[in-house]
């Protein structure tokens, strides 16, 4: 029987015929603050199940491997069946956001490499910062899965980087999720949209991102559909 199996704060999971297949719906829902603001934001749902799409395409084209099958609708997309790991595997390019207000340093200072770092994903502890032995402590994933996950990331980074930068995008920092098949296979999943990212306008610096939802800057569907159509111009022009 197919059922929905897990509710989120911008997605809906829900069961196939197939076991080891799951339809995603994403919702016209913006949250911030782990969920202590929310709003209902018309077409933000088909927004990002379009972008999310785009970018896991190209990801499994350049050989990451992912959970993403297929865009079903508007906004639907069929993904694998994973157990997903309850570990955020942060990014960072440039000074922003956290890492600006934790060390106190101004926002846009482009790192001598990426920070890396871990967050234990639990929206009732606030999603709290996890090192390497601590996540061993917790039996969360063993070494070689997590070095695996950091290489899929670094991977990704470099893959993303480059693809934002042709449309005039920079890569601040993001966050992956990552789960496990039936098999124990370790593969990227979730999605990856200006929910889970920051994106900054290379002439302008102007934020791409959800951060217009969270510091208020304006209204974030036109925004989101910049970035939609700036990956259309380069991904579908790759496909021809």
């Amino acid at each position: 029987m197919v059922e929905m199996i897990y509710a989120g704060k911008a997605k809906q999971m829900w069961s196939t015929e197939d076991p080891e297949i799951l339809r995603v719906v994403y919702l016209d829902q913006a949250t911030a603050l782990n969920g202590k603001k929310k709003d209902q934001i018309k077409g933000k749902g088909q927004i990002n199940n379009e972008i999310s799409s785009l970018i896991f395409t190209y990801l499994n084209q350049q050989k990451i491997p992912t959970h993403f099958i297929k865009r079903l609708s508007t906004t639907e997309e069929l993904v694998k069946k994973v157990e997903i790991i309850p570990l955020e595997m942060v990014t960072r390019n440039l000074s922003a956001g956290h890492f600006a207000s934790r060390y106190g340093v101004k926002e846009g200072i482009r790192f001598i490499q990426p920070v890396e770092e871990t967050y234990y994903k639990s929206d009732e502890l606030d999603d709290p910062f996890i090192n390497e032995s601590q996540i061993a402590a917790l039996n969360l994933v063993s070494s070689k899965d997590l070095l695996t996950m950091w290489q899929i990331s670094r991977r990704v980074n470099e893959l993303l980087s480059e693809l934002f930068l042709q449309i005039n995008l920079q890569l601040v920092d993001y966050k992956l999720e990552f789960g496990r098949l039936s098999d124990g296979t370790v593969i990227l999943a979730d999605e990856f949209s200006p929910d889970n990212c920051r994106l900054w306008d290379l002439q302008t610096n102007r934020h791409m991102d959800k951060d217009v939802y969270r510091r208020d800057l304006g209204e974030l569907t036109p925004v989101y559909e910049e970035v939609l159509h700036r990956l259309q111009t380069v991904l579908n022009k790759e496909e021809q």
